[in-house]
Formats: structure tokens, C-alpha cells, sequence
């Protein structure tokens, strides 16, 4: 991911009508929407690419359901289309300028970095619409319809946020803090560099670090969250004050 930038691939516009579940809008005429996915977490991961929808610049990416499938062709369309695409390009930004530099505390090499937006589907299911653009099937996510409460963004090593998903959707799994001490951030892997890596990108943008999920078998993972979309419901994996203590 990090050497994608946003680049628009359509124009034309065609709903195709695919579901039976509807909704009733204020201008009296019905758009059809299934909801996927069953309760739980899910996540849109933005791509480096946007769409022209109905007029308006969307990201695309992939949707990771609470089971673990995924769904392509993905757009997020509605509130905070813009602001994931702003938060993604920081990212890759932010990929771009530290990948491949060593970490002063653990002297591994960075890591790419990928930001995703975690929806509570147990408080609101996540409207989905069918469309066709420029002959390509693409799944609209109507975010208008969901409760920005129950919407936050997230960010970790790209190759961990299925895991991260997965984790969250596993009982017994918590959020804490790491202390700025912490011996964690000398671990020579993966874990150790990117919890200290999510704490050098807090310090540009939006992006806070230093946060790990914690696993009822003990495997954690390090992650930071964006502060410019932070719903309430998820607060618990937010400002967390929780303290985690590992050792070295």
C-alpha cells in the first residue's frame, strides 16, 4: 500500500437492482439494500483508489466481515468519504517517507502501515447497495445510513488487519496503552516495530499510537487510531486506560 495513490477509475453510474431488502427514503422512491455480514466488527480497507459515484469522489477498498470473508470492489460513499481518502494518503505518505529507515530502538526496518475503518455492526447494520460502473460490479456502502457513533479508524501493519478484525470479534480479547518504557518497543519483530512505528506517525496528522488488542492467549497487536473519525461505540479501543505491561 504504500506507494498507491488515489486515482479516479469511473464516471457513469448505473444501480442495478439485486436485493429485497429496502429502505424508504424521504423522496418516496425505494432503493434496495441488503445488509451483510451477521452482528459483530467490521472493516472497510481503503485501496489507494477512488471512484466518481453519482457525482461525488469515493474510495474503494475491501470489506472484511465479522466471519472473516471479505467482500472486493468496495466503495464507501457518504459521510467521511473524504476524510478516509485524506487519512489514506497521509499514510502512504508517511509509508513512503519511513519504510525502509531503521527504528532507533530496535534497529528493524519499518514497515508499511494500512488504515482501515472498523463499523460496530451490532449497533448499526451496514446498508449495501449493488451498482454497475463502467461495466465493472462494485458494492456501495451507504455510510450516510450508518450512525457515525458506531464508526472509527484505525490504522496497523497491513498485513495484520484481518487479524486485528478477527481479534475483535473474539471474546475475551481487551485494548490497553503502552506505557513509554515499555520494553515492547525493543522486541527485534514485527511487534516491536510497529508499536513504536504507530508513535512516530502520531506525531503527524490525525493518528494517534501506541495502543495494542490483547488476546485471551496472549498475542497482541500494536496499533494506533485516527482522531478525525471516532465513534463513541468503540471507545474501549480508542482512549483506553488500561496499561499493558510486557516484558522484555
Amino acid at each position: 500500500m504504500g506507494t498507491l495513490k488515489y486515482v479516479v477509475i469511473g464516471v457513469v453510474v448505473v444501480v442495478v437492482f439485486v436485493t429485497t431488502l429496502v429502505l424508504l427514503l424521504p423522496t418516496l422512491h425505494r432503493v434496495p439494500v441488503q445488509y451483510v455480514g451477521s452482528p459483530g466488527y467490521e472493516a472497510f480497507v481503503p485501496n489507494g483508489q477512488t471512484i466518481n459515484y453519482n457525482g461525488h469522489t469515493d474510495p474503494t477498498g475491501t470489506l472484511i466481515l465479522p466471519d472473516e470473508k471479505t467482500i472486493d470492489n468496495v466503495v464507501w460513499n457518504g459521510q467521511y468519504s473524504s476524510t478516509i481518502i485524506q487519512n489514506h494518503n497521509q499514510i502512504d505518505q508517511l509509508n513512503n517517507q519511513f519504510v525502509g529507515q531503521t527504528d532507533p530502538v530496535n534497529n528493524q526496518q519499518y514497515v508499511n502501515l494500512q488504515d482501515f475503518y472498523v463499523i460496530d455492526a451490532i449497533k448499526s447494520q451496514v446498508p449495501i447497495e449493488q451498482a454497475t460502473i463502467n461495466g465493472q460490479t462494485y458494492y456501495v456502502i451507504e455510510a450516510n445510513n450508518i450512525n457515525p457513533g458506531n464508526i472509527a479508524g484505525f490504522y496497523t501493519y497491513q498485513g495484520w488487519v484481518p487479524n486485528f478484525i478477527e481479534a475483535m470479534n473474539t471474546p475475551g480479547t481487551y485494548a490497553a496503552v503502552l506505557p513509554g518504557n515499555s520494553p515492547l518497543f525493543q522486541w527485534t519483530n514485527t511487534t516491536g516495530t510497529v508499536a513504536y512505528q504507530t508513535m512516530v506517525y502520531g506525531r503527524y496528522g490525525p493518528f494517534g499510537g501506541g495502543d495494542v488488542l490483547v488476546l485471551s492467549n496472549g498475542t497482541i497487536i500494536p496499533y494506533g487510531a485516527t482522531g478525525n473519525i471516532a465513534g463513541a461505540s468503540l471507545d474501549n479501543y480508542l482512549y483506553t486506560q488500561q496499561s499493558y505491561n510486557a516484558s522484555s
